[in-house]
């Protein structure tokens, strides 16, 4: 494996300690584990090594195996997601929580002043909040299995776009250093689509160098 390969893995995560599966790419595990989300799509994790895409401790891995193996990865916090930080453990007074004060109990997550926390005590109209990452602290096990290698132009440029945008078929040109990419009708209003297609434009010119444009159609089509 090699810097800037785009490829696609399975994976299971686990917590070390506990040995409770907490991510997975398959379907069978999640339904095993009891983490199954309705809806959720369960399919291989597309990954540009040395993009920063996942942990930089995984993509040090990934560039020591290839195509087809199989292998397990144990982080530490520190090249996980970092040590507890008793400091980020702050006391909220319940009212401040207003009209969704009676909805604050152990276990629940809460936004304060933008940020998310999870609630670890309830105790005389204060709320102890601990805006850690819920994985800080924990040495993960990563469970990988490197599926595939991308190197077909256009199986790149569908994924690149599937990845920012929910399309089952993008519709989509090459000529020469030009991609033409149309974009859905049902897709014209959606939240924060200028974001997605910058980001979508940024990924293939930086992982398809020969790709020196990208534009994008919005096609209307009279109704039948």
């Amino acid at each position: 494996m090699n810097q800037n390969s785009l490829i696609l893995i399975n994976y299971t995560t686990k917590i070390k300690d506990t040995g409770e599966v907490i991510e997975t790419t398959l379907e069978d595990v999640a339904k095993a584990n009891n983490i199954y989300k309705e809806g959720a799509k369960y399919e291989p994790k597309l990954v540009a090594v040395g993009k920063g895409w996942i942990l930089k401790a995984l993509e040090e891995e990934l560039l020591k195996h290839n195509v087809g193996e199989k292998f397990t990865v144990e982080l530490p916090p520190e090249k996980a997601f970092g040590p507890r930080d008793p400091s980020k453990i702050k006391i909220i007074p319940l009212r401040k929580f207003g009209d969704k004060a009676s909805e604050v109990r152990v276990g629940v997550e809460v936004e304060v002043n933008g940020q998310i926390g999870t609630v670890i005590a309830v105790n005389s109209g204060r709320v102890s909040v601990d805006f850690n990452d819920r994985l800080a602290g924990k040495t993960l096990v990563y469970e990988i299995e490197i599926l595939k290698e991308i190197t077909d132009l256009n199986e790149k440029i569908q994924r690149l776009i599937q990845r920012r945008i929910d399309i089952d078929s993008p519709v989509f040109t090459v000529v020469q250093d030009k991609v033409r990419i149309e974009i859905p009708e049902q897709y014209f209003l959606s939240e924060g689509l200028q974001y997605i297609k910058r980001a979508i434009a940024n990924d293939i010119m930086d992982l398809i160098p020969d790709i020196k444009q990208v534009e994008f159609a919005e096609i209307y089509s009279r109704k039948q």
